[in-house]
């Protein structure tokens, strides 16, 4: 097994620690679980960077990667709306991680069919206008290690302009992701 896959199988055994940590009845707690999501993300960066860079992707990886980030996502959303059940939380939460189901379910629709087309990110569009193309990961929600390290504090929705409390109402990540089909 190669660098980049080991950070893989990593960030998913990180997923128990994220948990623990997010209920232990300490004031430091949620910061801690942050710091665990953010590991995760950055590992979730380099896995990427260095499979490209030093030639070792490989289908394992390929497979295991996104559903890392699946996991990591969806049980940070899990544990953000048990805390803080709400419908300005619920809702997103339920929406995103069911696109994460509709588009898995649709490639492997896809897989059966033979056509494999690609469902993927084409561009993640950040507040200032750049383009990080396929940055679909932890790092890819900016907000939530701070949202998960401070339970209560504001935000700014760039997109809309406007506060929005961090704490189940709208919370703003700036960003913008689109997600074609191509063949």
């Amino acid at each position: 097994m190669n660098i980049p896959n080991l950070l893989t199988v990593l960030r998913v055994l990180l997923i128990p620690f994220f948990i623990l940590l997010f209920y232990l009845p300490f004031h430091w707690s949620y910061l801690a679980a942050s710091a665990v999501f953010t590991v995760a993300a950055l590992t979730d960066w380099l896995d990427g960077y260095l499979a490209r860079r030093l030639q070792q992707s490989t289908p394992f990886g390929a497979f295991l990667d996104p559903v890392a980030d699946k996991l990591m996502v969806a049980v940070a959303l899990v544990l953000l709306v048990g805390e803080h059940a709400n419908l300005w939380l619920t809702l997103p939460a339920a929406i995103i991680i069911g696109r994460e189901i509709v588009v898995s379910a649709l490639r492997e629709w896809m897989a059966e069919l033979g056509a494999r087309a690609q469902v993927a990110v084409s561009s993640l569009e950040m507040e200032d206008g750049s383009a990080d193309g396929g940055a679909r990961h932890p790092a890819g929600q900016p907000a939530s290690p701070y949202r998960l390290g401070r339970p209560g504090v504001r935000a700014v929705d760039r997109r809309r302009g406007v506060d929005a409390l961090v704490d189940g109402q709208l919370p703003g990540s700036g960003l913008a992701a689109s997600e074609p089909l191509r063949e």
